[in-house]
Formats: C-alpha cells, sequence, structure tokens
C-alpha cells in the first residue's frame, strides 16, 4: 500500500450568457465560466488532483476539448467516471482540500451543497471533503471579475 498527494488547478473566463456552476451547483449570478463542458473549475481541479495521484493522466487527456460529446457536459458526470477509474485500481480517496478563488459572486452560502455533490459523485463522505472560497482583494484576473479559479489537492491510498 502507499499514500500519494495530487494536485489539481483549473481557470475559465467568465462570460455572459452561461450558467455559473462550481461543485455541480447552479450559482445564480450575471455571468457564467466559459468552457467546453459546463466549466466547473472546482471540480476540474479536484479531477486533475486526483488523476495526478492516480498517475491516470489529467482531464485534458481524458476529456479533451476538442470532442464534441464532451460539450456543455455536466462535470459531476465526468467525476463519477474518475471515479470509476480509480476503483478499476483499487484506489482510496482519503481526503480532498480545495479552493475557488473569485472575487463576486459569495460562495458562502453554496459550500455545504458543493461538498455533498461532489462527496456524492465520489461515493465517499462528505467529512472528507473541504471546499473553502477567498478572493484576491480585487487583483489579477480573478479579482477584477474576468474569470474564477480553483485548486485542490488530495491524498488517495493506492494498494
Amino acid at each position: 500500500m502507499g499514500i500519494r498527494t495530487g494536485l489539481g488547478y483549473d481557470v475559465h473566463r467568465l462570460a455572459e450568457n452561461r450558467r455559473l456552476i462550481l461543485g455541480g451547483v447552479d450559482i445564480p449570478y450575471e455571468k457564467g465560466l466559459l468552457g467546453h463542458s459546463d466549466a466547473d473549475v472546482l471540480i476540474h481541479a479536484i479531477m486533475d488532483a486526483l488523476l495526478g495521484a492516480s498517475k491516470l493522466g489529467d482531464i485534458g487527456v481524458l476529456f479533451p476539448d476538442t470532442d464534441p460529446k464532451y460539450k456543455g457536459i455536466s462535470s459531476i458526470t465526468l467525476l463519477k467516471y474518475v471515479r470509476k477509474e480509480m476503483e478499476k485500481k483499487n484506489i482510496r480517496i482519503i481526503n480532498i482540500d480545495s479552493i475557488i478563488v473569485a472575487q463576486k459572486p459569495k460562495m458562502r452560502p453554496y459550500i455545504g451543497e458543493m461538498e455533498e455533490n461532489i462527496a456524492q459523485a465520489l461515493g465517499i463522505s462528505r467529512d472528507d471533503i473541504s471546499v473553502k472560497a477567498t478572493t484576491e482583494e480585487e487583483l489579477g484576473f480573478t479579482g477584477s471579475g474576468e474569470g474564477i479559479s480553483a485548486k485542490a489537492v488530495c491524498l488517495i491510498e493506492t494498494e
């Protein structure tokens, strides 16, 4: 058995006429994230952390934005696929810690639902998932409201 860590990062531009979906939660806001899928930066960062720790590649390899079958797909659906690939290798998730970086909107009201969505998709306890949020004090692309980013780290156990 071995213990491994994984690190994930994702960023998407905010755009009009898009839904803002983070952690599988549809958040009311004037803009949404631009991307091939639903552009859920939180789930994308978590998937890359899990995939990296599991030596299963990354989301760009598994779910290329050039493949029409992923157009508009729910990132929660993709996260469930990652779970199945990890289960094939008998990999167990110990915990996930993540952070959303956005000036607006406020994330606090949605964090519990995000954690629950992620826990259900991965078949783990909500106690094993932490989602936090911060601003960048109006600095950089997230601070100016141009985009949202997310970072995630995970700990897994392999056979």
